[in-house]
């Protein structure tokens, strides 16, 4: 039996051999961590025989990271760590590599912490991450939306939870993310293709969301979080406790926001024509809440670790009620403008339920890993009842669906996961596997998608090779298999149906039937080339793969949402995309730069196509959408500048371009639908040092320029362009040694008028949401600390 009582010690100093005093040390795989003294000195006892890693972590040093192995006895090691310039702190690294992620990754990698989410807290993590280069949602109302990289989103990005791929309902413009992001942890962001990890629906990037660290042993405390917001008169609060004894540990959060109508600076708008009044500036009916719970919880040691994730998120919401169904006219505006915070029909419930299990185990030279995952998403959808088309007038007192319930989705799935890490020698060799089960069941008086049940699975294998110190290759293969059920479905009324001069009354078939299987194999490779001097380059070349999803298959009725008959295509042939990403860094002291750019190429991208048809069955005559596909190129990229102009003065430089065009089919030439413009970030951020109880303060202004996007794809419209600014302050306030951490934000500081080209109600030319002062203030507290224990034993 491998020994129990080891012991790892250490001293940390600066350039100038002064003990460093505070200095947090992370050691792996134990999950644990030791702070140095007023000497620099760290210890971790009880510690068995095998490899382990140690990472430091402060703001002001460079990042250390060391590996080494113990045996027998006990080893101490003298570490220096060196001073970093100041730079802004909103992008680091992380996956248990914090220092080394963006070197030794040939994707292009960015990852965010639990501070950059408190500094910029948007109406949901989506909206929060979009400050990023790259990356953009597709937004409806104010808690509602999903993104966008690099102009691709819905089945195109993979959303990954706790380690299991989130299925909701994606593919929906209105549908977004049930994420609570005051649970989340570290989000990485992969921008570009990253199937050959994730299977069919990254081809577009993957946003990969961790829960926050472990607690260190024989630790209980927590935190509260409170966040309020003006436009929608917005409160809410998150409250986490947390608690370790030597191995077993529990993790728990209680959230819930409540928020009124949201406000634009309009007065009116033209909803197809009609125009529509807006009392006080509000969308009506854009109201909603949203609760959050979740538990972590499991036993972790040197070697082994198994950790269970419970999490259950709720919202109701609703939908501006002017632009739902095909009859805006037919709003009580008396009745919904009466209150800000009533929650009137249209709206929508969405429930969130998720179990997950992440099991690891390390041996010597290789790192077993396992996710077992259960997810329930259950959304309604509620309005009134209007007849379209051959529908009765009158809805029938013996139909058994409710006549307030227009559609709903009832979504089951079961996944895992296994990956086994191995080090051979300058190898690091990652094999994988991939099962998920899909039941998919609808309800409701109005039909747009049919029952569904998939399956899909996969296996790969990654290689990283250190060719040299200075040179890291990867190399990567994926196959996939998937298959689709789809059953039939059948209207509940009577239509009007002529075939060879002969009238009759049936009842139509909206869906037939339809089972699909799809495979395809794909790889990836890539090269990072880190010499000294500050400058690294990394770049990838590979193919991905997506299975068409049931609505893009077999979609047969009124998007209520787009004012438009969608039409499925159960031909469609799986996407596959052909990618090559570069990105080039510069980074020396007061200044760092890196140039990102891409190129895509998909031989037959899935697009929904307007026809010159028009549907008179469901609709007053709406235009209908058929999927369809064609050859679709795609070429950006993005720059990050940040530049010390002062000791406390910084300035950085976000900005992005994206051209998509259609080589092939009846839209040839044209772009693609939400194809974001050009635009640039300018950041100024003051960092003084404060005195007194203040620490870490900042002052930072943001202007942020659009440019218009005239490249567009019929039925879109052009979208002018635009500039705002926002404005961001905080600070950590030291009370009773705890540090209450400030965050104050002003979004939209000037009240302007836009539209965004990505935002689901650009297309009715709604603008997005006016001025927005969001004050949010984070007070940990610890009930007993790992010092404190030490010292009593």
């Amino acid at each position: 039996m491998q020994a129990q009582n080891l012991r790892l010690s250490g001293i940390i100093k600066d350039e100038q051999g002064q003990p460093l005093k505070g200095i947090v040390i992370y050691l792996y795989p134990a999950s644990r961590q030791a702070t140095t003294d007023v000497k620099g000195y760290f210890v971790f006892n009880n510690l068995s025989a095998g490899a382990f890693e140690i990472q430091t972590g402060h703001e002001s040093f460079k990042a250390l990271q060391f590996k080494s192995e113990l045996r027998s006895g006990n080893l101490h090691f003298p570490f220096i760590l060196h001073r970093l310039p100041h730079q802004l702190a909103e992008v680091t690294v992380k996956d248990k590599h914090i220092a080394s992620r963006r070197q030794e990754e040939s994707l292009n990698v960015e990852v965010v912490t639990a501070d950059f989410i408190q500094r910029n807290l948007g109406g949901s993590l989506m909206k929060t991450l979009e400050r990023l280069p790259g990356i953009k949602t597709i937004g409806i109302g104010s808690g509602q939306s999903k993104p966008l990289i690099r102009g691709l989103g819905f089945n195109r990005v993979v959303v990954v939870d706790k380690g299991v791929k989130h299925e909701g309902q994606q593919w929906g413009a209105d549908h977004g993310l049930e994420i609570d992001q005051f649970a989340a942890g570290e989000v990485e962001l992969i921008k570009g293709a990253a199937s050959f990890v994730y299977g069919s629906d990254a081809i577009g990037g993957a946003i990969d969301i961790e829960p926050a660290r472990v607690p260190a042993p024989y630790t209980l405390g927590g935190s509260v979080d409170l966040i309020g917001k003006t436009n929608n008169n917005l409160y809410g609060t998150s409250v986490n406790l947390y608690g370790r004894k030597r191995d077993w540990f529990f993790d728990a959060r209680v959230t819930y926001q409540d928020y009124g109508d949201y406000r634009v600076p309009n007065d009116k708008v033209y909803v197809y024509d009609y125009a529509v009044n807006l009392h006080n500036n509000q969308l009506r009916n854009t109201a909603g809440t949203e609760t959050g719970l979740h538990l972590n919880t499991g036993y972790i040691n040197d070697r082994f670790r198994s950790i269970f994730y419970l999490s259950n998120t709720y919202s109701k919401s609703g939908f501006f009620a002017n632009a739902h169904g095909l009859e805006p006219r037919r709003v009580d505006e008396v009745l919904h403008d009466a209150s800000s915070r009533d929650l009137l029909m249209p709206n929508q419930k969405v429930n969130h339920l998720k179990l997950i299990n992440h099991t690891e185990y390390q041996l010597p030279g290789n790192r077993l890993e396992m996710e077992l995952g259960y997810q329930h998403n259950f959304r309604q959808e509620f309005s009134p009842y209007v007849n379209h088309g051959y529908m009765p007038p009158v809805y029938p007192a013996d139909l058994q669906i409710p006549a307030s319930l227009e559609r709903e989705f009832d979504k089951r799935v079961y996944s895992i996961n296994l990956r086994d890490n191995i080090s051979l020698g300058r190898h690091e060799v990652k094999l994988g596997a991939n099962l998920e089960r899909q039941n998919n069941d609808i309800y409701g008086w109005s039909f747009l998608v049919p029952s569904f049940k998939q399956s899909s699975t996969g296996a790969f294998v990654y290689d990283k090779y250190k060719l040299s110190e200075t040179v890291l290759l990867h190399g990567a293969l994926r196959y996939d298999y998937g298959q689709i059920n789809m059953f039939a479905y059948q209207d509940w009324f009577n239509s009007t149906v002529t075939t060879d001069g002969v009238t009759a009354m049936e009842k139509l078939t909206r869906a037939e039937d339809l089972s699909r299987v799809f495979n395809s194999l794909v790889w990836s490779a890539g090269l990072n080339y880190n010499p000294a001097g500050g400058f690294s380059l990394k770049a990838n070349v590979g193919k991905s793969f997506r299975m068409p999803i049931a609505k893009e298959l077999a979609a047969n009725g009124v998007n209520y949402h787009y004012f438009s008959y969608e039409r499925g295509n159960p031909a469609l042939s799986p996407e596959q995309s052909y990618q090559a990403d570069l990105s080039l860094a510069w980074a020396a002291p007061g200044w760092s730069v890196q140039l990102s750019p891409f190129y895509n190429y998909f031989p037959n991208y899935i697009y929904l196509n307007p026809t010159a048809a028009h549907d008179y069955f469901y609709g007053a005559g709406n235009q209908v959408f058929q999927y369809a596909q064609s050859r679709v190129e795609r070429y950006g990229g993005e720059l990050q500048l940040k530049y010390q102009l002062l000791k406390n003065l910084t300035t950085e430089v976000l900005a992005e371009y994206l051209y998509a065009k259609q080589l092939s089919g009846e839209k040839k030439g044209y772009t693609l639908p939400f194809s974001p413009p050009a635009s640039a970030l300018f950041n100024l951020t003051w960092s003084p040092k404060l005195k007194g109880r203040f620490e870490d303060s900042y002052f930072s202004i943001d202007y942020c320029i659009t440019a218009a996007q005239n490249n567009i794809v019929p039925p879109e419209k052009k979208t002018p362009g635009y500039q705002i600014i926002n404005l961001q302050a905080g600070s950590k306030v030291r009370i009773h040694k705890q540090a209450v951490m400030i965050s104050l934000q002003a979004q939209n500081l000037l009240n302007t008028r836009y539209l965004n080209h990505t935002s689901f109600y650009r297309l009715i030319e709604l603008p997005e949401a006016g001025r927005n002062i969001v004050l949010s203030l984070k007070v940990p507290f610890n009930v007993q600390s790992q010092t404190h224990k030490q010292q009593n034993n």
